[in-house]
């Protein structure tokens, strides 16, 4: 199974807030952009493995930044790490600027997708191999929050979860 670079599996969906996709306030529901974060996530998560992948966890999201009516949001995924079976995908969400039309960051999110086969059970994906130096901070930071999560879950013992020791040596 030859690797793959982050690049490889970049998803790029960009589309307008719309007045039935927001809340009293006038912004995007929080649902709203999980949702599209999901597809995009899973689209990214396809290209990398190219099988079936179902979400498995999202492991963090940040609402930096409301999404106003009417904005013009960017949703960008791309793998950041490989292991077995599961692929960490990094989401960058931007709110294009009405009027200068520059972009900004809102959000971001790390979703969790595993690739399966047609039965259902989980089959092998090719490695990451990041290449720009995002992409390597983005990959190193992979393998502690996997620990982390397994960790908080009960499915490693802290001596089993060697990056996050190393943070505090």
């Amino acid at each position: 199974m030859q690797a793959k670079t982050p690049e490889q599996s970049k998803t790029t969906m960009t589309d307008m807030v719309l007045p039935g996709e927001t809340n009293p306030l006038n912004n995007l529901f929080g649902g709203e952009l999980l949702a599209r974060m999901d597809r995009a996530a899973s689209i990214a998560a396809r290209r990398h493995s190219r099988r079936i992948v179902v979400t498995a966890s999202v492991n963090h999201v940040a609402f930096n930044k409301a999404v106003p009516l009417g904005s013009v949001v960017t949703v960008e995924a791309k793998v950041s790490r490989a292991f077995k079976t599961s692929m960490e995908v990094f989401i960058d969400v931007w709110i294009e600027d009405r009027e200068s039309g520059e972009k900004s960051k809102a959000n971001e999110a790390i979703y969790t997708f595993v690739a399966v086969d047609d039965t259902g059970r989980p089959i092998s994906v090719p490695e990451v191999h990041p290449q720009t130096d995002l992409e390597k901070e983005r990959f190193d930071a992979a393998l502690r929050r996997k620990q982390l999560s397994l960790l908080l879950a009960g499915k490693i013992t802290p001596n089993k979860a060697t990056e996050l020791k190393a943070l505090f040596e």
